[in-house]
């Protein structure tokens, strides 16, 4: 390593100090850790990728509501479960403008951003029949949510679904349902960390499955609508955002206002059950909590228990940009294209270094570009690889962390801005010179 910046001794110390053993075991705030630790050692900045933090200012809209509502009064009261009406109705709203779906706007609920929306999820639906407490992940996908699981103590499975795209899907599946212990089936569309989206075609398989084998389809939709390569930016307009609610009642929908609206210091997320599941009743559910209605369940036992609610003024906030973008005032991709943009200069970069690309294809298409893209380099395996890179200054999430049976790493765009390019385009040339 001729033409590294940080030395072996010091990459070997800090991540000795932040106890990291291997990096493809790392979470992602254990590479965050180890970052942080090398900058201040060094002194050099590092091109950070590993977390997926917004890159762009909040939303002004947002903002400027929730000062109106601070000013008026709101941090002085408790705020409801439900959520203020004026979110829910926007909320409800928003659905049906950009996916095409109807749900009630008193079966939406905010949360503690869309973290708490899977948590209380899965405390609920691994308890709602018996014998069926395993929630069933395609993956690659959100590490954090697996821990939520290990943490209440629920078991899960998973699998890789880059061999199982189209028709093939359908098989995998039906080879974990037909067990009869699957509760939920969980995953993220755009996803994370591969960008890979799921087709309509994929979506109906999942939904008629979830139906006849009578399991949740929990679908995250924390990069909603950032599927750059058509426009789902105009309120009831097709193309509308991907959903399996259109192919199954049994359904639950976790919005995220982070990314799409950075929004995410505010942590509030949305938390969207179907009609049909809101208040369908689960004895097993009522001798585990008290009650037996789903919606109730997750509202006035979990929620409340966890945070009594959502602060107040976040909701004011994302109520309004809700409103705006329903009244076409606002588009919801104007800011966050940028991401689409710096991922391709990116992409760019790390192929003219050498590196390949681990999730390329998204069935038929090339993957869009968007908030992640995932790299490998030849002969070197995930965690070998974001090992490697720390001694050139750039930080990166290993992909065997999120559930995947590919070699390589994730790499997020988001703080990587137009002033970082040149930067990081001078990083990899001095790997390619070390590596080639």
């Amino acid at each position: 390593m001729q033409h590294n910046l940080v030395s072996q001794e010091l990459v070997d110390e800090m991540l000795r100090q932040a106890a990291v053993g291997h990096l493809d075991n790392a979470s992602i705030r254990d590479v965050v850790k180890v970052a942080n630790l090398l900058e201040k050692a060094s002194g050099q900045p590092y091109i950070r990728m590993e977390m997926g933090v917004p890159g762009l200012a909040p939303n002004r809209i947002g903002t400027d509501a929730e000062i109106a509502a601070l000013q008026k009064g709101v941090a002085q009261f408790y705020p409801m479960l439900e959520g203020i009406p004026e979110l829910s109705t926007e909320a409800s709203r928003f659905v049906r403008n950009f996916m095409d779906v109807g749900i009630r706007p008193e079966h939406i609920l905010p949360t503690v951003g869309a973290m708490q929306a899977a948590y209380v999820s899965f405390m609920a639906l691994t308890e709602c029949k018996e014998g069926q407490d395993t929630v069933l992940f395609i993956d690659p996908g959100f590490p954090v949510q697996k821990t939520q699981l290990e943490v209440i103590g629920k078991p899960y499975i998973t699998f890789d679904i880059y061999e199982y795209r189209g028709l093939k899907l359908r098989e995998k599946l039906e080879s974990f349902l037909q067990n009869g212990n699957i509760c939920a089936i969980v995953y993220s569309n755009p996803n994370n960390p591969s960008w890979v989206c799921l087709t309509e075609e994929e979506l109906r398989i999942i939904g008629e499955l979830a139906t006849r084998y009578d399991v949740v389809a929990l679908e995250d939709l924390a990069y909603f609508a950032m599927d750059f390569r058509q426009d789902l930016s105009h309120p009831g307009e097709a193309p509308f955002q991907p959903s399996v609610a259109r192919y199954s009642d049994n359904y639950i929908l976790m919005i995220s206002s982070s990314k799409l609206f950075s929004y995410a210091g505010q942590r509030l997320g949305l938390l969207c059950i179907s009609d049909a599941l809101f208040n369908r009743k689960y004895p097993h559910l009522k001798a585990r909590y008290g009650s037996e209605e789903l919606g109730y369940t997750l509202a006035y036992k979990l929620i409340y228990t966890q945070t009594s609610g959502t602060a107040h003024s976040p909701q004011y906030a994302v109520a309004a940009i809700l409103k705006a973008a329903n009244d076409g005032r606002l588009n919801i991709l104007e800011d966050a294209r940028v991401y689409g943009e710096r991922a391709r200069t990116m992409k760019k970069l790390f192929r003219d270094a050498g590196f390949t690309f681990v999730y390329d294809k998204d069935g038929e298409q090339e993957v869009g570009d968007g908030f992640y893209f995932t790299i490998g380099y030849p002969g070197m395996s995930g965690g070998e690889l974001a090992k490697e890179l720390l001694h050139y200054g750039i930080s990166s999430l290993p992909l065997k962390g999120c559930g995947s049976e590919r070699e390589g790493l994730r790499a997020c765009v988001s703080q990587v801005g137009s002033d970082k390019m040149e930067l990081l385009k001078e990083r990899l040339a001095r790997f390619a010179r070390d590596h080639r």
